[in-house]
C-alpha cells in the first residue's frame, strides 16, 4: 500500500502538495456541538434520508473526520481513510472523543488511487467524497475508483470544483505557488484574504445587511469555517476541475443514475451530486429489467 501512496504523491507533485491535515487540525479547536449538528443536517438535506441507521457509510478522505462523526452519530456503521497522515490523526481524535471504542467506526490511512486498498473494503450503502476527489492529482481514476465501492442500489456523494476554463488555469498556478514555500504562501494569502474581505464587505453593504452576520452564520455551511476554508481554497493543491456534463455522462456509463444536483451557478466552488448504483437487475432509473 505504501508503494502506491508514493505513487499518488508523485502524480500529484509532492513538492507542492497543500498540507490539508494541519489545515484540518486548527479547524478542530473550532469545533462545537453546533458545527456538528450543521454537519449532521447537512447530510440528511443531501442525502434525502432521515438517519442513516443499518446503513454503511464510507468517508473517502475523511479530512477533518465532521462528517464521519455526522454519520456516526446518524446511526451510520462508518469507515473512514485519508491520504493525509495529519487528516487520519483529526478523524481519529473525533473517534475518540465522541465514539470512544466503537468498533462501528473504522479510521485508517489509505489511498484512494490504491487498488489493493480498495479491495479490501468491499462496497457500502452511503460513499461519500465531498471536496476530495479533484486534490487526488488523478481525478478521473479516483472518480472511478469511488463508484466501484459502491453497493448496487447504494448512493454515491460527491463535490467536484467546477470548470471556469481560463479562471481555473489561472487558479491551479495561484494554488500551486502557494505551495512552492513560505513566500508564495505569504504573498497568496496577503494577496487574497484582504480581497474577500473586502469582497464581502461591498456585497453586504450594497445589500444593507450587517458584515458580521455573514461570519457568524457561515457555520451553516455544512458546519465550517470562513477562513479555514479560505485556507484550503488558496492552498487546495492538486487542484482538477469537471463541467456537471462531464461528471453526469461518466456515472452514467457505469450504471449510475443522477438523483440531485447542485451546481456553483458557473462560479468557483463545487458542484454537489447524488448518484444511485443501479441494481442489475434495473433498468435506468430504477425501473425493473424486462426479462425476455
Amino acid at each position: 500500500m505504501l508503494n502506491a501512496i508514493q505513487t499518488e504523491v508523485t502524480r500529484g507533485d509532492a513538492a507542492t502538495r497543500f498540507e490539508f491535515g494541519k489545515n484540518w487540525r486548527r479547524y478542530l479547536t473550532r469545533l462545537d456541538e453546533d458545527r456538528v449538528r450543521e454537519a449532521e443536517r447537512s447530510i440528511r438535506e443531501l442525502l434525502g434520508v432521515s438517519d442513516l441507521e443499518g446503513r454503511s457509510f464510507l468517508d473517502v478522505g475523511s479530512g477533518s473526520g465532521l462528517f464521519s462523526l455526522a454519520a456516526h452519530r446518524l446511526g451510520a456503521q462508518v469507515y473512514s481513510f485519508d491520504y493525509d497522515a495529519d487528516s487520519v490523526s483529526c478523524t481519529a481524535e473525533l473517534r475518540r472523543h465522541y465514539g470512544g471504542k466503537d468498533p462501528e467506526w473504522i479510521v485508517e490511512r489509505g489511498s484512494i488511487l490504491d487498488a489493493n486498498y480498495l479491495q479490501s473494503l468491499g462496497t457500502f450503502d452511503v460513499v461519500y467524497a465531498w471536496g476530495v476527489l479533484h486534490h487526488t492529482g488523478a481525478m478521473w481514476a479516483a472518480l472511478a475508483n469511488t463508484g466501484a465501492l459502491v453497493a448496487p442500489g447504494g448512493s454515491l456523494a460527491i463535490a467536484i470544483y467546477n470548470d471556469q476554463g481560463n479562471w481555473s488555469h489561472r487558479w491551479r498556478a495561484l494554488k500551486r505557488f502557494y505551495c512552492s514555500g513560505a513566500l508564495g504562501k505569504s504573498i497568496v494569502c496577503a494577496s487574497c484574504i484582504p480581497v474577500f474581505v473586502l469582497r464581502n464587505l461591498a456585497s453586504d453593504l450594497a445589500a444593507a445587511r450587517n458584515p458580521a452576520t455573514r461570519y457568524n452564520d457561515y457555520r451553516r455551511n455544512r458546519g465550517m469555517s470562513v477562513f479555514h476554508d479560505w485556507i484550503d481554497w488558496l492552498g487546495g493543491y492538486p487542484f482538477e476541475v469537471a463541467r456537471p456534463e462531464a461528471i453526469f455522462d461518466f456515472f452514467r456509463d457505469r450504471g449510475f443514475d443522477l438523483l440531485r444536483l447542485k451546481t456553483s451557478g458557473g462560479s468557483v466552488g463545487c458542484n454537489e451530486y447524488v448518484f444511485r448504483f443501479r441494481d442489475p437487475g434495473e433498468t435506468p432509473n430504477g425501473r425493473p429489467r424486462e426479462h425476455t
